[in-house]
């Protein structure tokens, strides 16, 4: 009787385990408290069943396990937009498919390359405040100085969308008040020192910027004090000429002075003979003789 009321329990559960509703492994206190009980074993029909019962549920825990994971991955990729989707199933698998973990350790890791970025920034921005005097006496000396040296940290800042999101990511991570008061703080001090790059960086490009106005009026200004020094010259070597001209004519005149005053005197002179020739005419005691010894 006790055999044929296994029996009966035995086929029961066959037909719950091949029953395509059930997704669930028999019980296994049940089966083991048949077979202590009855002589009747289980037939080979009955294994498969089992194990495709079995397999059925470890297909359904696996399709499960996938389904998490892709919706898993879509969550990451709607908070990290900006990451690689490996880069995101890799954080995934190494937080054992933890989505929380994930995306505090995603955020982390955006924290330290934004904070890293920054410091290669900053960096930049001191190598171009102390390489400002030098290129300001290069421009004193007329060469041509380098505008865009400062435009390689502008590729490292980070717009606002991007520090909304990181912000909006920090707080989804924090697990409590405390946490979050750290993560904001934080953000905010990034987010100060990317400001106070940024206002850096630009006043470089600014003093820059001037600093090739004003080469551009020295240039200017060079080339109307090389037409300033050309008229001088000029005017110089005519005033030297007309300088010599000048004194060439007082020259002159002072040679027509002499000449003057030798002419009055040769005049005088000639006057005066001409007075004693006539004297000498009147003084004659024999008119119209001749000395002979004349002829």
């Amino acid at each position: 009787m006790s055999a044929i009321l296994c029996g009966k329990r035995s086929n029961f559960f066959e037909d719950l385990q091949s029953s395509p509703a059930s997704t669930s492994p028999p019980p296994v206190s049940k089966r083991i408290r048949c077979s202590s009980s009855s002589p009747v074993r289980f037939s080979p029909p009955r294994s498969t069943a089992a194990g495709g019962a079995s397999s059925s549920y470890f297909s359904a825990n696996l399709f499960t396990g996938v389904s998490f994971n892709s919706s898993a991955l879509d969550h990451l990729i709607g908070l990290f937009p900006d990451m690689d989707k490996q880069l995101l199933e890799r954080a995934l698998e190494e937080c054992s498919n933890d989505l929380d973990s994930a995306i505090r350790s995603l955020n982390e890791l955006r924290l330290t390359s934004m904070e890293n970025l920054e410091s290669a920034a900053s960096n930049d921005a001191k190598e171009v405040h102390v390489q400002l005097p030098d290129k300001y006496c290069a421009i004193s000396n007329g060469e041509a100085a380098s505008v865009q040296d400062a435009s390689a940290s502008e590729k490292h800042s980070i717009d606002k969308a991007e520090w909304v999101e990181h912000f909006v990511g920090e707080m989804m991570s924090a697990s409590n008040i405390d946490d979050a008061k750290a993560r904001a703080s934080r953000t905010l001090e990034v987010l100060e020192k990317s400001i106070r790059v940024h206002a850096t960086v630009e006043a470089a490009q600014s003093f820059q910027q001037e600093n090739v106005m004003l080469k551009q009026q020295l240039q200017a200004l060079m080339q109307e004090n090389n037409v300033l020094k050309r008229a001088v010259s000029i005017q110089h070597e005519r005033q030297k000429e007309f300088d010599d001209r000048s004194q060439e004519l007082h020259h002159l005149k002072q040679l027509v002075a002499q000449y003057q005053e030798q002419l009055r005197t040769l005049e005088v002179n000639n006057y005066a003979l001409s007075m004693h020739l006539k004297q000498a005419q009147q003084n004659n005691s024999i008119p119209g003789r001749f000395n002979p010894d004349v002829f």
